[in-house]
């Protein structure tokens, strides 16, 4: 008899506050009836500035079907948070989690240029790639290589070994969902690879804590900049002679929250 779900929750605090954090967004998604286009990832939003995507692509999904299996699959994979002695735990799971977020998605955008622009592939200029899936390929990939004994439990009765669950769930998921981003998978398996065997290491909790800075400042810049938010809180003045007009930088007056135009024509996927 497994332990009850209140202890298991103690054990895996930072993956049950991402699941809860996932279920509420989607919640709010719902409630607002906001389009996959209005939060998801594509080259072409990022090339207009919309860095934040990144951060909202991510914790972002389009189904309740699409949110359970992959806070099924990271539930499972949540313990990696009870393998401190591994030098794993919640530590290394939040600062790595950080990592695997922002250079997965950066990846995918290095992947759509590279097609684009060398192989004049324009489908994946408006593709927008939404959910979690980069970050739950990642920690799969990190404990096949750092606990190959461990097993992938899916929704209570599937269960695959960890350490061919990356390749395994990359092909299932292409032939069963059509609409899986076999890129955005594929970028968290090499980033969680990058990772495990240590050619992205030497995150501490000061350089986890100063690249959170960075990214919420980013975030709000680009959100500001691309006028998905009025934030026009953050205004810049212009230091001038009194004598002269002032020169003051506003936000687009115009700027409403998540109301952009949805992308004509765009593709999603999902992640």
């Amino acid at each position: 008899m497994g332990k009850p779900l209140f202890y298991e929750i103690l054990e895996k605090p930072a993956t049950s506050c991402i699941i809860g954090l996932c279920s509420m967004i989607w919640f709010y998604i719902q409630k607002k009836n906001i389009g996959y286009s209005h939060v998801g990832l594509s080259y072409e939003t990022a090339v207009e500035g919309h860095y934040w995507r990144i951060i909202t692509s991510a914790f972002s999904h389009i189904s309740v079907i699409h949110l359970v299996f992959n806070m099924s699959a990271l539930w499972s994979l949540g313990v990696v948070e009870q393998l401190g002695h591994l030098g794993l735990g919640i530590e290394y799971y939040l600062q790595y989690t950080l990592v695997l977020v922002i250079v997965s998605g950066v990846l995918v955008l290095a992947m759509y240029h590279l097609l684009i622009q060398r192989f004049k592939l324009e489908y994946f200029r408006r593709v927008t790639a939404v959910g979690y899936s980069c970050v739950v390929f990642g920690w799969m990939t990190i404990l096949s290589v750092k606990q190959p004994s461990s097993k992938l439990d899916l929704f209570g009765f599937l269960s695959l070994p960890i350490s061919f669950a990356p390749f395994e769930s990359l092909i299932f998921t292409s032939i069963i969902v059509p609409q899986a981003s076999f890129l955005g998978h594929l970028s968290g398996i090499v980033v969680g690879y990058a990772i495990a065997w240590g050619l992205i290491h030497g995150m501490s909790n000061y350089w986890a804590l100063s690249l959170l800075g960075w990214i919420l400042l980013v975030f709000v810049f680009s959100l500001k900049r691309s006028g998905a938010l009025d934030l026009s809180f953050l205004e810049i003045e212009s230091v001038t002679d009194p004598s002269l007009p002032s020169v003051r930088f506003l936000a687009s007056s115009t700027g409403r929250t998540l109301q952009m135009s949805a992308l004509p024509n765009g593709n999603v996927d999902i992640v």
